[in-house]
């Protein structure tokens, strides 16, 4: 009997379940009976309203649906494709070899068309992402997107396409400026890469792979971190890393949180196969920041140094060092009358601050500083002997000075896609020139694309015009139209020629 009682109690709970399965499927066909359709025997459903299964706080504290939708949307405008193309051939006419890219081991050789034996049988064109971030057409990217290119085009969401102008680069963070003339252009905010969070939610935007306008999810894997990838000698690395995925194409592309503001550009990726297998590595929007207000405003970046060799505290080096593990960073050695040597930082010291940021890391305290420009005064905490101690460090520029060194900025030096100083008192003398300009860095313009020309050359007379520094270049070439013919030697002694045209 017990049994019986048993079963009919059971009997009752799946007839119940039963009959509420059968209302609740009811009510849902009910439900979409407008949004359906039937043809030729086929039930296609017009629209399923998306379930919402994953939630988030905001910075609030707030709860909301988890949808990369609205961020989508917003942010793929502001993030354009960018193509880069070789069409000389300088570096193999001159004698020059190719040196190492050590990106290419994270993202291959970005141009391609070269024949084995080194001889460029076509354009060399590589593929790049960059990001909008304001309304006068200034974009963002990776210096190694455009480095060695001759033309730099930009082709927007819309599938509008523009020539772009380099404003600068900065090797050591591996950035670069672009400018198109356009209007109506959707831009992109930066936030404070401070205030990103490891675990939050961000979206990788970007060119991967030849497919266009890609957007792919992850979270912030860690900070802070270094893969040492840039051998610049003033390299600073201090990347986002994240596992929202990352190819070749994303360089220079953005990486946004769940508002649609930039956090990072896009730079490198973590791989034995040379697309995704787990991680990316951005570089942080303050870095950006500092690098496109100092090309903006000075033509070139000011970097504040401590001159200080360093390394990170871990167990290991407290043990090798005879002291107690301290958090920090290591100070090897300080440089003689540096801003960290006049400010009393000896080698020994362990860095635990710099106006009040902890520096747990190396690539962190290079972070930091890299935010500052010669003659900033920064408070830095010292751990020395178990004791701490604050010191004023007032930072040097790469010469040992505190001033800031602008770069002669010249709407037709854009043009020409060059860098031009005063050539030095000891190269004249070594020519016996009274004055002359020597051309530090070519970006894509005018002279990579018509000549053979290679930074170091150093300019005596344009069209037979004899020149003793940068104005003399500047008032020749600003209202100048039609062919110019510059005259010069390289360092090594070598005279050369070259001829290319300005148009109106």
């Amino acid at each position: 009997m017990k049994s019986d009682t048993n079963t009919r109690s059971a009997w009752k709970v799946y007839f119940f379940s039963a009959v509420i399965a059968l209302a609740v499927s009811y009510g849902v066909l009910h439900f979409n009976k407008q949004e359906m359709k039937e043809s030729t025997g086929v039930t296609v459903v017009e629209s399923v309203p998306g379930a919402q299964a994953l939630y988030t706080r905001d910075n609030d504290g707030n709860i909301k649906p988890l949808d990369f939708t609205e961020t989508s949307e917003k942010v793929l405008d502001a993030v354009v494709h960018i193509k880069s193309t070789q069409t000389g051939s300088s570096n193999q006419s001159q004698g020059a070899r190719e040196l190492p890219d050590p990106f290419k081991e994270f993202f291959g050789d970005m141009f391609k068309g070269q024949s084995p034996n080194g001889a460029q049988s076509r354009p060399r064109v590589g593929t790049g992402s960059g990001v909008i971030i304001n309304d006068q057409g200034y974009i963002v990217t990776n210096n190694h997107v455009i480095d060695n290119a001759d033309e730099v085009e930009v082709t927007l969401y819309n599938n509008q396409s523009y020539k772009a102008t380099v404003i600068g680069t900065d090797p050591t963070t591996d950035l670069a400026l672009l400018q198109i003339k356009a209007d109506n252009l959707k831009t992109m905010s930066l936030v404070n890469s401070d205030d990103v969070e490891v675990g939050e939610w961000v979206l990788a935007v970007g060119n991967p792979l030849g497919l266009n306008s890609t957007v792919t999810a992850g979270i912030v894997s860690a900070k802070a971190r270094s893969i040492h990838i840039n051998t610049d000698k003033f390299a600073v690395e201090s990347f986002i890393q994240t596992d929202a995925a990352i190819n070749p194409g994303n360089s220079g592309g953005a990486l946004v949180n769940l508002d649609g503001n930039l956090v990072g550009i896009n730079t490198a990726i973590a791989s034995t196969t040379g697309t995704y297998t787990g991680y990316g590595f951005a570089v942080p929007s303050n870095i950006v920041t500092k690098v496109v207000e100092d090309l903006l405003k000075f033509g070139n970046v000011q970097r504040g140094m401590l001159g200080v060799s360093i390394r990170t505290m871990d167990s290991n080096l407290a043990k090798e060092k005879n002291v107690d593990f301290t958090k920090g960073v290591w100070v090897e050695q300080v440089g003689e009358d540096s801003g960290a040597d006049l400010a009393g930082m000896e080698s020994g010291d362990i860095i635990v601050s710099v106006n009040g940021k902890e520096t747990g890391t190396s690539p962190r305290l290079q972070e930091i500083i890299a935010g500052k420009r010669p003659g900033d005064k920064v408070a830095i905490i010292v751990n020395r002997n178990g004791k701490e101690k604050e010191l004023e460090v007032e930072l040097h520029n790469s010469q040992g000075g505190t001033d800031i060194i602008k770069k002669e900025e010249k709407e037709v030096f854009n043009l020409l896609g060059a860098d031009f100083e005063n050539v030095n008192k000891e190269v004249a003398k070594k020519f016996g020139l009274d004055g002359g300009v020597q051309v530090t860095k070519l970006y894509p313009g005018k002279i990579k694309k018509e000549t053979q020309m290679r930074a170091g050359f150093i300019i005596t007379h344009i069209d037979g015009k004899r020149i003793k520094d940068v104005d003399d270049v500047a008032a020749i070439l600003e209202n100048k139209n039609g062919g110019v013919m510059l005259e010069g030697i390289y360092e090594d002694g070598t005279k050369n020629y070259y001829a290319f045209g300005l148009d109106s």
